[in-house]
């Protein structure tokens, strides 16, 4: 699976997202190991505090299905070009990469970006 592919499986899952609140819709979708896919959308709650972002929704969706190796993860919103994860998805991608890194693909003018976890996230926490 290519990169593009793998964007667009995050912006077609992006269109799913429940946002009543921000209105911000993302979409992420992660490759694992063995070159599996697994998508998930964000979704919000009235006790903000409950939201959930795409990008741990995909990893979550993907650890249901016996996956915690994951080689790169396409995070896309069609409200902001080059969406970045928030920290703590940061911190939960840095559990669950394969290799010792991960690569975060994103979307500027409609080409991939791609950065490596190590360079959004390059103090994380890790036993």
């Amino acid at each position: 699976m290519n990169y593009r592919e793998l964007l667009d499986k995050a912006k077609e899952v992006s269109q799913n997202a429940y946002v009543p609140y921000s209105k911000f819709k993302v979409g992420a979708c992660v490759l694992t190991e063995d070159d599996s896919t697994f998508c998930g959308c964000n979704f919000e709650n009235a006790s903000y505090g409950l939201t959930i972002c795409a990008e741990r929704n995909a990893i979550g969706t993907a650890i249901a299905n016996g996956h915690t190796r994951i080689k790169a993860i396409a995070i896309y919103s069609p409200n902001e070009d080059n969406c970045f994860p928030c920290g703590a998805c940061r911190q939960v991608m840095t559990e669950f990469r394969a290799g010792g890194d991960m690569d975060i693909v994103t979307e500027v003018k409609g080409e991939p970006q791609i950065y490596k976890l190590s360079y959004l996230m390059p103090e994380s926490f890790k036993l």
